[in-house]
């Protein structure tokens, strides 16, 4: 009877450490692509969610060198992968609010893309800013 109770025990603990293991790796999976970018009159706090190929949501907030807030008039986000042979794609990113971008897109492989934003602060101001980004 210890014996069994030992054996059942053991088999509870391995069963409990692979369902922590499982949960990590769709944590893992799930999670998000974060960067900063900057140039001298524009800053960006970029995510990628989630940084893993296929469907993504990608969300800029804008600041100012000083961290103020930065009011665009508008922003592209072009993402390409030169390594994969997956030529530049330029999409508008749509205002949501409190100087935040967004935009939906696809990247259908894994790997080092290039992401560049063009902000658009003025109508004879222009930023362009890119960061190279991690997808899993």
């Amino acid at each position: 009877m210890v014996k069994s109770n030992r054996s059942r025990l053991a088999f509870g603990a391995l069963g409990s450490v692979w369902l922590t293991v499982a949960a990590a790796m769709q944590a893992s999976a799930g999670e998000s692509f974060f960067t900063h970018i900057h140039a001298e009159k524009a800053m960006a706090n970029v995510t990628v969610s989630p940084g893993r190929a296929g469907p993504i949501d990608i969300t800029i907030e804008l600041e100012m060198a000083d961290e103020h807030p930065l009011k665009a008039k508008a922003v592209s986000v072009t993402l390409s992968s030169t390594k994969a042979g997956i030529k530049a794609q330029r999409l508008s990113a749509t205002n949501t609010g409190d100087n935040v971008w967004h935009v939906k897109a696809s990247l259908p492989v894994r790997g080092r893309w290039m992401l560049r934003l063009g902000v658009l602060i003025s109508d004879t101001e222009k930023v362009d800013v890119e960061a190279p980004i991690l997808v899993k």
